[in-house]
């Protein structure tokens, strides 16, 4: 059973895990170094502890024990208790969902584990904003993709605000990173995989022509600013497009994979 720990000052050592959760670059380096990541709000929070992430610890208010009750009791990581006022003085931002838990991350799986029974994959390439990540995997899980496969630079699907927009989609869908960039459609092609990537290449079809009779597809996406790289939108078998009104030619790349999971789902 989770110790319940009140703690008054907001300087406390023991609260670095939840500290200026607002700067990217400063938590990029603790949580790495520390091989942890943050979960918000009760539901997240019960679906990391449920997919066998382990909690090094809880912050919350009180009034939000009752809710997590269940899951403090079946831990033995401490629950440290503060005022709604000092949780926004160590976070950075007003905690509206009440409850936060430090976890421990898992090993990541290889590509082949991941891809091992999938019939529908996302591969992502340089997908920067954790806000798009998080949406991505909460679209790619609603539209039963089997994993997501991220390049080298894509920004982390466990990072607390990705988490948060992504409803703990992280925790259900499978997923890696790449270890080889260059090689990677050409190597998903070799494991039996049609690779299909979306862009506004010249030969580009729309999205329901190029998965037509697809059975085991990796649908890929490309970056927020330029899209995909000219060597994987070179390396894909097939490219496609989302047919626009006239004077629209894209849309964001959250809004994007989630009509390309739709139509694909139902190939």
């Amino acid at each position: 059973m989770a110790e319940l720990v009140e703690i008054t000052d907001p300087g406390d050592p023991r609260l670095a895990d939840y500290r200026d959760l607002r700067d990217v670059e400063l938590r990029k380096s603790l949580e790495a170094e520390h091989g942890l990541f943050l979960a918000e709000g009760e539901k997240v929070v019960r679906r990391a502890v449920a997919a066998g992430h382990q909690p090094r610890s809880f912050m919350m208010a009180p009034r939000w024990l009752d809710g997590l009750a269940d899951v403090l009791d079946a831990s033995p990581a401490p629950c440290f208790v503060v005022s709604e006022a000092m949780a926004e003085e160590v976070t950075g931002f007003h905690v509206h969902r009440g409850a936060l838990a430090s976890l421990q991350r898992l090993p990541s799986p290889s590509v082949e584990e991941v891809l091992a029974g999938a019939r529908s994959v996302l591969v992502l390439e340089d997908i920067v904003d954790h806000t798009n990540v998080g949406a991505i995997f909460r679209s790619a899980a609603a539209m039963g993709f089997d994993a997501v496969l991220l390049a080298p630079r894509c920004a982390d699907p466990l990072y607390r605000r990705a988490v948060k927009v992504g409803m703990g989609a992280v925790f259900s869908l499978p997923w890696t990173r790449l270890p080889d960039w260059y090689d990677a459609l050409p190597h998903l092609s070799r494991a039996g995989f049609c690779t299909v990537a979306m862009t506004l290449a010249d030969d580009a079809v729309p999205i329901e022509d190029a998965v037509a009779g697809v059975d085991r597809l990796a649908l890929v996406l490309g970056s927020e600013g330029h899209g995909l790289s000219a060597r994987w939108e070179q390396a894909a078998d097939r490219r496609a497009i989302i047919p626009m009104a006239p004077g629209i030619d894209s849309l964001n790349v959250a809004a994007a994979s989630a009509v390309a999971c739709y139509v694909a789902a139902r190939r």
